[in-house]
C-alpha cells in the first residue's frame, strides 16, 4: 500500500486542532494502560497498522505485558483483563462499529456500573479521538516504519 498525502502538512490548522484534542485526552484521569488498550482495539477493528504499531510500542514502553497485548483482539475469553478493562474494551467496540451496534443499552449499563459518569464522559473522547486518528491514517494511508 501507498501513502497518500502527508496530513500534517496538507492542513497543518486540522492537525494542531488534533493534537490539542490528544493532548486533552493525555491529560484524562484515566489509567494510562486503559487507555492504551482502548486505543489498540479501536485501531484493530479499523485496520489501523500506523495505530496498531503505535499503541502497542507505547504500551510496551510503559510496562504493558505483550501476553495481554496479544489478547487484546479475544478479550471476552482472556483472562488477563480487569471487569473495568472488559467495560471500556466493550464501549469502545461499541462505538468504534457505531452504525452496527448503536451502543446498546446492555453495553453502557456494563459500562456504568464500572465507571464514573465524569470517566465515561472521558472515556468516549478518548475513543472518539483514536476513531478520529484511525480515519486519517488509514484514508490516508499512513504507514508504520518499516
Amino acid at each position: 500500500m501507498q501513502p497518500r498525502i502527508d496530513f500534517y502538512t496538507a492542513s497543518p490548522d486540522a492537525l494542531k486542532a488534533m493534537m490539542a484534542l490528544e493532548g486533552a485526552v493525555s491529560k484524562l484521569p484515566l489509567e494510562k494502560s486503559l487507555i492504551e488498550l482502548v486505543k489498540l482495539r479501536a485501531s484493530q477493528i479499523n485496520g489501523c497498522a500506523f495505530c496498531i504499531d503505535m499503541h502497542t510500542t507505547d504500551a510496551l514502553k510503559d510496562g504493558e505485558t505483550t501476553r495481554r497485548l496479544f489478547a487484546v483482539t479475544a478479550w471476552r475469553e482472556a483472562p488477563f483483563f480487569s471487569d473495568r478493562e472488559r467495560a471500556a474494551l466493550a464501549w469502545t467496540e461499541s462505538l468504534t462499529e457505531l452504525s452496527q451496534t448503536h451502543a446498546p443499552d446492555d453495553v453502557y449499563e456494563y459500562v456504568a456500573a464500572q465507571f464514573s459518569p465524569k470517566e465515561m464522559v472521558d472515556l468516549t473522547v478518548a475513543i472518539s479521538t483514536i476513531n478520529s486518528w484511525n480515519r486519517l491514517a488509514v484514508g490516508f494511508r499512513k504507514m508504520p516504519q518499516a
